[in-house]
């Protein structure tokens, strides 16, 4: 088995888990962490998909992309635990009664 039919597999595999972990979280921030998690895997396959041979040069491309995205998934990522930790709080004062 070649390295990136490897790195492939092994990111398909990370990335379903993460849909699992997904499906059956309850809690917000392990839903957020899911879903960095099935990035991971997706990054993982998209670069190991640009290996062209070992006497040949890796495609740049996918490489710039996925590192655009990892830049974009963590700015997500941030918005994202800033709405989960807003809707905390709102849940909280609604069951003090308010402010």
């Amino acid at each position: 088995m070649s390295a990136p039919i490897f790195f492939g597999l092994i990111g398909i595999a990370i990335a379903s888990l993460a849909v699992y972990a997904l499906l059956t979280a309850r809690e917000w921030i392990r839903r957020i962490l899911a879903i960095n998690v099935i990035g991971v895997g997706l990054f993982m396959m998209f670069v190991a998909r640009a290996y062209r041979g070992p006497d040949i040069a890796p495609d740049p491309v996918p490489h710039a992309l996925v590192l655009t995205g990892i830049v974009v998934a963590a700015a997500a990522t941030g918005f994202a635990l800033a709405l989960a930790r807003r809707l905390h709080e709102s849940a909280r004062d609604d069951e003090e009664g308010g402010k």
